[in-house]
């Protein structure tokens, strides 16, 4: 009987309840995205709650695979920083388990999650999205709800502008109605005044009634204008009049079939059909287009063809430069008028057959990216667990701070990337294919990184790291401070300073040979660079010679080792360690300068310092000299 293993089911309880909390909260953040795109649709229309209820239910489910990916993101990067930041992780790697074992259960979890993913996007969302767009399409076209306010123009009708001036409630009634009735156009414009009324729908919600006390008319009779300038109006004072508007106020849902018939509402299988069908006839609008340009007749001069039999007026026979040559100006004018006619007729002919043909490959590009959606997403998943479990390992910070800021971040630049490489798939500047997945394409690599340093315990946010990175390659001169020893820990002999400052003479007198005065070329720079063994040869002779010298009786020699430069352990003095590798780069001109250049200064400066080298040893050995004159005098 298969038993799972405890450290298994404490990594899934810590794993999935994490995942469901974050995918909720990711699930609310893009609703709430979508709502606020689409809030004009929703406000004033006097929908009902059970109507915006499905319309939000089928929308959460349309955000899914927006959502499902950063939720996973968040989820395993908190896990494994609260595992880490609670030395949980430490704890496991130490009895023994690898990171690779210990993510192993969650693996498979975002495993199964990524199939229940592809099938979601294969079954259930192209019902959903049908759905969902058929009920936003019915709200777009609900007429707002019928709300007049007190003392502004209402224009939500149709062809009608209405002023109340106060309202009753309670009785359903306005007072001082002005209405501008302009529904058989400004010139046929009619204005009413009355007192007071009340308005209410007719049983079928298609109609406004309209009932006005007291009050007259004014109305233009444009249509009804005689020869005179003037243009004739009707003047009708009432007690009761009774006007029927037109005004759709109910809620009709269109047909889904309709949108079923979209690429949005198809499986892979139907997007594969279509897709087929449609390639077959912009196939078939281009051999028509060619066809018909192979039999086109020019001037109606049809050209010969090698199983045609000859006309009696064929092009061969009708030299087209001498019948232009011989003929007047007027008729020059007049045939060359009529060929750029022509042309220009066959052009626009051709254009418009093409439109057809474009129109049929845009709609197969939003096919085939349908049909490529089905599977990002699931691959999706799986690179964000990639990320986000090595990285929350790595960074070692758990709760909702650290983790949503990086995710965040990663997130941002997922779905730029994404976004950008889908409109250019969308408008057929690059291949369907590229477009899609060139997001994770981006962050695979991302993903191996943070996983390959995360198993192997590498200080990839390690500030200290990059400090000595930076440091190493653009270490800052300091100068050396010694200080006098009280009590002489090493015997120091005059005989053993001279030796060891000869040595340095020595190194530094090879290196400047090597290097020459001159400045290196670009391609000596990146092949070559100078000695590494002898500057760290150097390097490690000075320290040790300043380290031994300072414990010596002469106060003279102690002070003068601080003339002595701290030669740095930069990368700018040898770039690379492989010839052929430095000869590439050398040739990257815009890449290589900017380095050569400041690698050239900092050779520059290492120059100067052997320079000072040499020439503080020559000052200690006079000072040895002397006082070992000095002392030989005394004695």
């Amino acid at each position: 009987m298969f038993k799972i293993k405890r450290l298994y089911l404490f990594i899934l309880k810590t794993f999935l309840p994490l995942l469901l909390m974050t995918f909720m909260i990711c699930l609310f953040i893009v609703l709430m995205q979508f709502i606020w795109q689409h809030i004009k649709d929703f406000v004033g229309k006097g929908l009902e709650i059970s109507v915006l209820a499905e319309m939000f239910f089928y929308a959460a489910t349309s955000m899914v695979p927006l959502a499902l990916p950063l939720a996973i993101l968040l989820a395993s990067l908190m896990t494994f920083g609260n595992l880490s930041e609670r030395f949980e992780l430490l704890a496991i790697k130490a009895s023994g388990v690898s990171l690779i074992r210990i993510m192993s259960p969650l693996i498979v979890s975002i495993s199964i999650i990524a199939v229940g993913a592809f099938f979601f996007q294969n079954n259930v969302l192209p019902t959903v999205q049908v759905k969902m767009w058929s009920l936003l399409y019915s709200m777009k076209q609900k007429s707002p709800a019928l709300d007049i306010p007190e003392g502004v123009f209402y224009n939500q009708i149709d062809g009608y502008n209405i002023f109340v001036k106060k309202k009753d409630n309670k009785r359903n009634m306005m007072y001082g109605i002005t209405i501008y009735d302009i529904s058989k156009g400004a010139e046929n414009a009619m204005i009413i005044v009355a007192d007071s009324g009340s308005l209410k729908f007719t049983d079928d919600k298609q109609f406004l009634f309209l009932t006005l006390n007291s009050g007259e008319s004014f109305e233009n009779l444009k249509s009804q204008e005689a020869a005179t300038t003037s243009v004739p109006y009707r003047r009708e004072v009432f007690s009761l009049k009774e006007i029927l508007i037109p005004f759709d106020g109910g809620f009709n849902r269109i047909d889904e079939s309709t949108m079923a018939n979209k690429y949005v509402g198809k499986n892979i299988a139907e997007l594969k059909h279509s897709i087929d069908s449609m390639s077959f006839i912009v196939d078939s609008i281009g051999v028509n287009i060619g066809n018909e340009l192979k039999t086109s007749s020019y001037y109606n001069i049809i050209e010969r063809s090698s199983s045609a039999p000859a006309p009696k007026t064929s092009l061969e026979d009708f030299n087209i430069d001498n019948a232009y040559a011989s003929a007047s100006i007027q008729q020059r004018e007049n045939w060359t008028n009529k060929a750029l006619s022509k042309a220009r007729t066959i052009k626009q002919e051709y254009e418009f057959k093409s439109y057809r043909a474009k129109e049929q490959k845009t709609v197969i590009r939003r096919h085939e990216i349908e049909m490529h959606k089905k599977f990002t997403l699931s691959f999706a998943c799986l690179i964000f667990f990639f990320i986000g479990a090595p990285l929350g390992a790595i960074i070692g910070r758990g709760g909702l701070g650290t983790p949503i800021v990086v995710s965040v971040i990663l997130f941002i630049f997922y779905y730029i990337i994404d976004n950008s490489a889908y409109k250019l798939a969308r408008d057929g500047v690059w291949e369907v294919w590229q477009g899609l997945w060139l997001s994770s394409a981006v962050l695979l690599p991302l993903g191996i990184f943070f996983t390959y340093k995360a198993v192997n315990d590498s200080a990839v946010f390690n500030k200290d790291a990059y400090r000595n990175f930076f440091r190493k390659l653009f270490g800052r001169h300091t100068a050396r401070v010694v200080e006098l020893k009280e009590i002489a820990m090493i015997d120091v002999d005059k005989s053993g300073l001279i030796e060891r400052v000869n040595h340095l003479e020595d190194l530094c007198s090879q290196i400047q040979n090597e290097c020459g005065k001159r400045m290196q070329n670009l391609f000596s720079y990146w092949q070559k660079g100078y000695n590494k063994s002898l500057l760290s040869e150097l390097r490690i002779s000075l320290e040790g010679f300043v380290e031994y010298a300072q414990y010596s009786k002469s106060r003279l020699v102690v002070l003068k080792l601080m003339d002595y430069p701290i030669i740095r352990d930069l990368l700018l003095y040898y770039p690379c360690k492989d010839k052929k590798l430095g000869f590439f780069i050398a040739l990257l001109l815009p890449l290589s300068l900017p380095i050569y250049f400041i690698g050239i200064y900092e050779q520059k400066l290492l120059r100067h310092e052997i320079g000072v080298i040499r020439k503080t040893n020559k000052e200690i050995l006079t000072i040895i000299e002397k006082e070992f004159k000095n002392e030989n005098i005394i004695a």
